[in-house]
């Protein structure tokens, strides 16, 4: 059989599977997708025994399983969700800064949480539709210099400006939520995009774990920092209430030295990022160069038209039609867990007042939202291992465990909201067996329906795979969102 021309291969390589993956019987498998499909079988031993073993894996689309790759991807989803859960660990030095406008002081929480998801959700509509002309890198790089710039400002709203009223702190707060979520929304977008273009569902899964390591963080940090910094009697966060605060409000001050340390790191994380993604980005490049050749190279102009050649537009209804149960997962995963963030703040210790300070307001919030988020570590982390095959079969599954987390709702009405006492006078009960199981479920779940989606498209579709399962988990967050003002009276 006559021998096929470089062009020939190259364009063999690039040439899309036929038919499209969707219903089980349709099933097929990440490995099978990755091959030379266009190839008949002795052309294909001829083209493989051609590449130095590692490559071949490259050229057909995917990459060489990396630790260190893996450990940037971490990276990179610390820094998606931290700002996130640093808003939502600061709520006791919120508090504090509006305890003198009851109004504000009830609806700041879920103000915060749909500014952010509403915020987020904008920029992943957008940015989904814009494919073909995507630059993944740049909106990365863009996102994380978003951050470092909006925690600075927040980092310094620690120290200046104490005496304003809540009412310009909130315009303040809101300016800079909206700026971390759109940085957020770039984020997810782009990373969500980029691991996919690895063909590793191992980074997927590395950015899902790395969102959990960031929600596990910022309240540990926060209870540290109240522990080494105690509020002030009278703040709002000793369980004393705000009618209590100094007209003056010099108890501002001291609430914002915890304060400025845990902003801080915000921004440490963010330039710690943007160091780290460098040699990501010349390892991706590499990757793009193998999969082109050099005959396809010398015809583009950049690596990123060599991307853009490979990269396929899908459009949002036909990635709807391939991943719906995935998308729904998702979806219905993060419209429940949204109630969560504002319900933990409300519940207090049912051994109120107390003396012991890990038991008061200040500490107490943050030490739930730590169980939550170790659960969620723990659900993320656990997929590491061999996902359940049935789950790859049939992920109407998956969706079908979303809708049943909606079971732990009602378990928030059991313990001690707002101060009036618990039906299970307990907080292990609230700690180890609402928080900790509520936040697990949703940290599995999510990293299940993410890293299983790929196996539904080709390999040209993934990167449009990746973008859009990201706009189904901030879909999820927005609904979920304004669905939890049901609870803010509590």
């Amino acid at each position: 059989m006559p021998r096929l021309s470089m062009m020939d291969q190259i364009r063999n390589i690039f040439q899309k599977k036929k038919g499209d993956a969707g219903p089980a019987s349709d099933y097929v498998s990440v490995r099978d997708e990755r091959m030379p499909l266009a190839l008949e079988e002795d052309e294909r031993s001829s083209y493989c025994s051609s590449l130095r073993e590692g490559e071949l894996e490259e050229a057909v689309g995917g990459a060489p399983f990396s630790w260190f790759e893996y450990g940037i991807f971490v990276l990179i989803g610390i820094a998606m969700l931290w700002a996130w859960n640093m808003f939502m660990a600061a709520a006791p030095y919120f508090q504090v800064r509006f305890a003198q406008d009851e109004s504000i002081l009830a609806i700041f929480q879920s103000t915060i949480i749909s500014v952010s998801t509403c915020t987020n959700l904008a920029a992943m509509l957008i940015l989904t539709n814009i494919q073909y002309s995507a630059s993944y890198p740049f909106r990365i790089y863009t996102a994380l210099v978003i951050n470092v710039v909006v925690f600075s400002l927040l980092t310094a709203s620690t120290s200046v400006f104490l005496h304003v009223s809540p009412d310009v702190y909130l315009l303040f707060l809101v300016f800079m939520v909206a700026g971390s979520a759109w940085a957020c929304g770039l984020l997810q977008n782009g990373a969500f995009a980029y691991a996919a273009s690895f063909g590793r569902p191992e980074y997927t899964q590395a950015i899902m774990t790395g969102q959990g390591i960031a929600g596990v963080l910022p309240p540990l940090a926060q209870m540290v920092t109240v522990l080494a910094f105690p509020p002030p009697p009278g703040s709002g966060s000793d369980g004393a209430g705000p009618q209590n605060v100094d007209p003056d409000y010099d108890g501002v001050a001291k609430a914002g030295s915890a304060a400025f340390y845990y902003f801080l790191t915000a921004v440490i994380i963010s330039v710690a990022t943007l160091i780290a993604f460098q040699p990501l980005m010349h390892r991706h490049d590499r990757i793009v160069e193998n999969r082109m050749a050099t005959a396809l190279s010398e015809s583009l102009a950049s690596i990123e038209d060599a991307e853009r050649a490979a990269r396929k537009v899908v459009s949002l209804k036909t990635l709807f039609f391939k991943l719906h149960w995935h998308a729904l997962a998702v979806y219905t995963c993060f419209a429940v867990t949204m109630f969560f963030p504002v319900l933990t703040p409300k519940v207090l210790s049912v051994r109120q007042p107390t003396g012991i300070l890990i038991l008061q307001p200040a500490a107490y919030i943050p030490l739930a939202f730590f169980f939550w988020n170790l659960g969620d570590l723990l659900g993320r982390m656990s997929t590491m291992r061999r996902v359940p095959e049935i789950l790859h079969r049939r992920p109407v599954l998956l969706w079908g465990f979303g809708v049943a987390r909606l079971a732990f709702l009602p378990l928030y009405f059991l313990c001690n909201i707002g101060g009036r006492g618990a039906l299970v006078n307990s907080d292990l009960f609230y700690l180890l067996l609402v928080q900790l199981p509520f936040g697990l479920s949703s940290g599995w779940l999510s990293s299940t329906s993410m890293m299983t989606s790929g196996e539904w498209v080709t390999d040209g579709e993934r990167e449009a795979a990746g973008g859009f399962m990201g706009l189904c988990l901030v879909a999820g967050l927005a609904t979920g969102s304004f669905l939890s003002f049901s609870v803010t009276h509590l």
